[in-house]
């Protein structure tokens, strides 16, 4: 009898893996396709950094499209989206048999809207419905946060018929505002009469980013009590959030909307590489296994599950308890998650601007380059 991989358990267990990283170099070499068959990857997200990274460190791969676009004289910011839409079109497409099979749940492949209107709703949601028609790809998932301002252009989005992947979450406040914007969508959706099964969603928690703040500030106070709870936090704050996405699932709000064809929005845990080395590799996808979640991974730790395992089965449920407790004696220390989740928000999107700016500092180059 063949013994199952710690991938293939995990997919037995209900968690969707999905790849965080996308270049073209990977679609053209087969290494994705292979990915699909071998690893039991699922989908892939990918954000305003992998992009940065993939045109900046594999520019050969996009010399032919770039060469296009600057004989065309495309402005710099129109030239980012050709090439970005290019590589998740392709990827769309190579996913396109899973989505299929999955009845369009998995198969997915995520682009993110500009950073910079991460607090423009109108603007989002003119950027997110360009996305979607460049891409024109039925298992396309448009990326947006879910800044304050975020969350309106979330339900406007959906209400269009848009499938959207919501970005950067910390705090289980902000969740509870994801999901109300999410039925929200949905329900307007139906009243527009898109037909509710074709409109996926999902909605990305991030977790290692939590440890990195809650831990430097536990290592600030330095007492044993601090030391001790010390890569908690993020794994207590996924799992209540579990609790909250439970409670939406029970509403009698949902079961309308779902005997009108929806489907759930599925938790996704993101920023799942580990920060700090002294945790294991695999700890936020086997810390957070139950069914019905979605886990999108680096590559670095796609492998380490694969090679490491640890599967130990569903790690999420009845953890409600013991995941309060956590931030209770993390509110104890004088540690607020309202303050922290704030902070990594603000800092979230800083980042991504960052890496926007550098993706736009690499194209510009590369077109001025192609015209000379």
């Amino acid at each position: 009898m063949t013994v199952p991989t710690p991938l293939a358990e995990l997919t037995a267990a209900g968690v969707s893996i999905w790849l965080d990283d996308l270049d073209r170099h990977r679609i053209e070499s087969g290494d994705l396709a292979s990915l699909i068959t071998k690893d039991d990857v699922r989908g892939v997200t990918t954000n305003p950094t992998i992009f940065a990274k993939a045109l900046s460190g594999a520019t050969s791969a996009y010399s032919a499209q770039l060469a296009e676009l600057a004989a065309s004289g495309a402005s710099v910011d129109d030239a980012v989206r050709a090439l970005t839409t290019t590589d998740v079109r392709s990827a769309c497409d190579v996913f396109h048999e899973l989505w299929q099979s999955s009845n369009g749940v998995d198969g997915r492949v995520s682009i993110e809207v500009d950073p910079r209107l991460a607090r423009e709703t109108d603007l989002t949601i003119e950027q997110a419905r360009l996305l979607h028609g460049m891409v024109n790809r039925g298992n396309v998932l448009i990326k947006i946060p879910a800044t304050r301002e975020g969350l309106p252009a979330i339900t406007e989005v959906l209400a269009s018929g848009i499938s959207v992947n919501v970005t950067l979450i910390f705090s289980i406040e902000r969740y509870a505002s994801v999901l109300e914007a999410w039925m929200t969508g949905l329900e307007q959706a139906h009243a527009n009469g898109h037909d509710l099964s074709t409109i996926e969603s999902v909605a990305s928690f991030f977790v290692s980013r939590m440890d990195s703040e809650v831990d430097k500030r536990l290592d600030a106070i330095g007492t044993p009590e601090a030391l001790a709870m010390r890569g908690k936090a993020g794994l207590a704050s996924a799992r209540l959030a579990w609790g909250v996405y439970e409670k939406a699932m029970e509403s009698d709000r949902w079961k309308a909307l779902q005997a009108l064809g929806a489907r759930p929005q599925r938790p996704l845990w993101a920023s799942t590489g580990v920060k700090d080395p002294a945790f294991p590799a695999t700890m936020y996808v086997m810390g957070l296994v139950v069914r019905g979640c979605v886990n999108t991974m680096p590559a670095a730790t796609l492998q380490a599950c694969a090679e490491q395992g640890g599967f130990t089965g569903d790690t999420i449920s009845d953890t409600q308890g013991a995941s309060q407790h956590v931030w209770d004696d993390l509110m104890r220390l004088g540690i607020a998650e309202p303050a922290v989740c704030e902070l990594l928000e603000d800092e979230g999107v800083e980042k991504f601007e960052v890496s926007w700016s550098e993706l736009l500092d690499t194209v510009t180059k590369a077109l001025a380059a192609a015209r000379s």
